[in-house]
């Protein structure tokens, strides 16, 4: 099927409008009409340092109408309004796909963008399009109730945060530190809250703390204050750290309880931290994906329950470089969503 799209054709060149053919639906397949794609820092990575080839369609976190189905659908309806993800496949045979952790597959999961179709090896393009087409394992219902727009970026920023959340059984009695309160970081706080833990956010700009507290996080820490970040010693079970540079992170792990945990989801290219710290107290610092089928599953009917939706500006497609510009200066509260109805 033709589709129309926005795609950098070239690295270091600009998101413009494209066309191409989408493969045929198979009889699990579900198509979706795209009216919603939140915009991912991973966006720019895919286009970047990530991009295997070009042209490359960016998107994961797509929420659109159910227009056809293959013959042998069960999940859909024509009409439903439905989400996808970060990953459309994985081998489904390994101890980790069937466990529902597909996003750790041994052989690799499929990504939505940048991957390679395992039905007919073409270069998989994301949700900056007119039209996905994907097996329904990897299809969601949207939550009854939630704005789907805001629901967009609960595919790999909600993921993301709630994954580990529900990983190291956050829930109440626990005391939760989120560093980093952007993309990530402010639904980390929201889940992290509803899940019951007493939530302290972590941040570098004191006009984020109003905003913070308004989100749910029960208290705010400048973390450029070292006196404010002394007296968070031995104090939390476990801090999600959202931080996508590297930065300091000895005081964080010494704010650890003794086997605490750190667990950076921001990804960035090395971290700056004393083993020494790790050893003072037992703490360790982990890492998580964004999330198998499972997890996902779990997150939006959570999400769905406790009304949980990202912060958004709505942005039309011929923003989108002015929008990944002010995404990249951190100009966005919290997350922008690409409007792809028209």
């Amino acid at each position: 099927m033709q589709v129309k799209a926005y795609a950098a054709l070239e690295r270091g060149g600009p998101v413009v409008p494209w066309s191409f053919e989408r493969r045929e639906p198979s009889p699990k397949d579900v198509v979706l009409e795209i009216h919603y794609c939140g915009v991912c820092h991973s966006d720019l990575h895919g286009v970047g340092k990530w991009a295997p080839d070009f042209p490359v369609v960016p998107g994961h976190e797509i929420v659109g109408k159910v227009v056809a189905l293959g013959a042998d659908v069960t999940k859909f309806k024509v009409g439903d309004v439905a989400m996808i993800g970060t990953i459309v496949d994985s081998c489904r045979e390994c101890e980790a796909c069937l466990a529902g952790d597909e996003v750790y597959c041994e052989k690799f999961p499929t990504s939505t963008f940048g991957g390679t179709d395992k039905i007919d090896g073409t270069r998989t393009r994301g949700g900056y399009s007119s039209h996905y087409v994907a097996d329904e394992h990897f299809v969601y219902p949207l939550p009854q109730g939630l704005d789907p727009a805001g629901a967009a970026p609960l595919l790999c920023a909600g993921i993301t945060t709630y994954s580990p959340l529900k990983h190291w059984k956050i829930g109440p009695g626990a005391t939760v530190g989120v560093v980093g309160i952007g993309g990530l970081g402010h639904l980390g706080v929201k889940f992290a809250r509803a899940l019951g833990a007493h939530v302290v956010a972590f941040t570098t700009s004191p006009a984020k703390v109003e905003p913070t507290l308004a989100l749910g996080a029960h208290e705010v820490v400048i973390s450029k204050d070292a006196k404010q970040m002394a007296a968070q010693a031995r104090r939390f079970d476990f801090i999600l750290d959202t931080i996508a540079v590297p930065y300091p992170m000895d005081p964080f792990l010494a704010a650890l309880k003794r086997d605490g945990t750190l667990c950076a989801v921001g990804i960035p290219d090395r971290h700056d931290f004393s083993p020494m710290q790790l050893a003072m107290g037992r703490r360790r610092i982990a890492s998580s994906g964004s999330g198998g089928v499972a997890d996902t599953n779990d997150m939006l009917a959570f999400a769905g329950k406790h009304g949980i939706v990202a912060q958004y500006e709505l942005v039309k497609p011929d923003g989108i470089m002015k929008a990944w510009d002010r995404m990249d200066r951190g100009d966005v509260q919290y997350r922008f969503v690409l409007d792809l109805r028209s």
